[in-house]
């Protein structure tokens, strides 16, 4: 007997559950889910989570957890990773420096160091850059 979970799925979800189940019912046998499904089902699992957006969606959790990492603008699931060095000025570069540090959560860390004067503008710059896709 199948569980009824206690509260109901959210609306953007019931949509994409509702899309998913036309397609599988209309598509030929072994087609593969179309990208602009699997690019909702990656933007529901960010806002939801990859458990539940699976578990309503019917799809594989290791797949969307993947695609759900690596849909950030500019950045493919596959993307190699890209080095960004950015240079204060001269003045700058002799003051205390601040160190951000972060850890995913496979383990993998990332530290940035900049000088604590500039580190608004250094920072500002980099998540434009990052989020830009620049």
């Amino acid at each position: 007997m199948a569980s009824q979970s206690s509260s109901p799925n959210p609306p953007e979800l019931e949509h994409a559950r509702r899309r998913m189940t036309r397609w599988r019912q209309s598509r030929s046998s072994g087609a593969p889910i179309p990208e602009p499904l699997w690019a909702l089902a990656a933007s529901l699992a960010r806002e939801h989570g990859v458990s539940r957006t699976a578990r309503v969606l019917a799809l594989d959790y290791y797949k969307l957890a993947r695609l759900a990492r690596g849909s950030l603008p500019g950045m493919g699931a596959g993307a190699p990773a890209v080095f960004v060095e950015m240079v204060a000025p001269a003045p700058l570069r002799d003051t205390v420096s601040c160190h951000i540090q972060i850890e995913g959560a496979r383990g993998r860390r990332m530290t940035i160091e900049v000088a604590a004067a500039a580190s608004v503008e250094i920072l500002r710059e980099l998540s434009r850059q990052l989020w830009e896709g620049a």
